[in-house]
């Protein structure tokens, strides 16, 4: 977006970025695709040299237990964290690990819906959870509309699915399904002889492939990106409704390098970087000036199932355990 750069760096106070320039790096933790959290980190190390970005990046619940453990031990590693899985957040305010910093980008152009109201973390990106099929093995009319029609038998040993013990997603994707369409639904579900997968970017990978026909869940930015580039996959919004993803980031309060956090956190939060995730990865952004790319289908026209984090958090536990003894993985 033409003006992002402006927009950004008039709210910057220089002494911020002297200051972050001075502790010359930041660590950041991430749950988004590795491709995208480094070309975030490469963007900011291009728009501000002499600050590297170190990218520690895996599933949304290993980095929750890594944080965990390292706050835990006394040891202050991360600056900026983002996570799939916004129950964290709770838990970290909770614990007084977050520090309050509210980028202007956030302030002036996000809905409150989507920021801390004590500004210790804002939504830095979000998608959904999407039924999807490869187009060279099913018809557009035989592929599934809904969560429904995944129980049908022809689907049988032909579906692939990730897993909420990873995936902070598809942990909130499956409190979202078990609170909607209740637990009866994945106990038939697991009767389907499910591939189960990791990460919430992997059910995409293996319809690609053609190892699976239909994905029950995954990524939908994935597919969006793979049929952007001729690919033979279709991603399906469920008539029931899709699960929505959103990804919030926070500084901490104990970080070494705060002055780099606050200036990655505002970096992250401009115009220009929100519009770069729209446009190159099919994020969606909630910045009021960020445009969806033409030939994708906006937020505004898709049902989204929304999640409570703080019953995310309250269930987290109990939900893995018993999918886990559902489906046997």
């Amino acid at each position: 977006m033409s003006g992002g750069d402006t927009l950004m760096d008039t709210v910057l106070p220089p002494e911020l970025i002297e200051a972050a320039r001075k502790e010359g790096k930041v660590s950041y933790y991430s749950a988004l695709e590795l491709n995208v959290a480094e070309r975030l980190g490469k963007l900011f190390e291009a728009k501000y040299p002499g600050i590297s970005v170190r990218v520690e990046r895996s599933g949304a619940e290993r980095i929750f237990q890594r944080i965990a453990q390292e706050q835990g031990s006394g040891i202050n590693a991360v600056d900026v964290a983002n996570s799939t899985d916004p129950a964290h957040y709770l838990d970290w305010k909770q614990r007084g690990w977050l520090a309050p910093y509210l980028p202007e980008d956030v302030a002036k152009h996000f809905p409150a819906d989507q920021f801390d109201a004590d500004g210790l973390y804002a939504t830095s990106c979000a998608w959904l959870e999407a039924i999807g099929y490869n187009t060279g093995l099913v018809k557009p009319e035989d592929a599934p509309k809904s969560y429904a029609d995944l129980l049908d038998p022809k689907w049988v040993g032909k579906i692939v699915k990730a897993h909420p013990g990873y995936s902070g997603a598809i942990l909130t994707a499956t409190f979202v399904l078990t609170r909607d369409l209740g637990w009866p639904y994945l106990e038939k579900l697991a009767q389907q002889k499910v591939l189960q997968v990791q990460s919430a970017a992997d059910p995409p990978k293996k319809i690609l492939l053609g190892e699976r026909a239909v994905m029950a869940d995954g990524n939908d930015y994935n597919l969006v990106l793979l049929k952007d580039a001729g690919k033979p996959v279709q991603a399906v919004y469920a008539t029931e409704g899709s699960p929505l993803i959103i990804v919030p980031s926070g500084v901490f309060s104990n970080a070494p390098n705060p002055n780099a956090a606050r200036l990655f956190q505002s970096f992250f939060f401009s115009a220009e970087t929100q519009q770069m995730l729209v446009d190159v990865f099919a994020h969606r952004s909630f910045h009021a000036m960020v445009r969806e790319k033409s030939g994708h289908v906006p937020l505004a026209d898709i049902k989204l199932l929304k999640a409570n984090p703080a019953e995310v958090l309250a269930q987290s536990e109990s939900i893995k355990a018993r999918y886990t003894k559902l489906f046997g993985v």
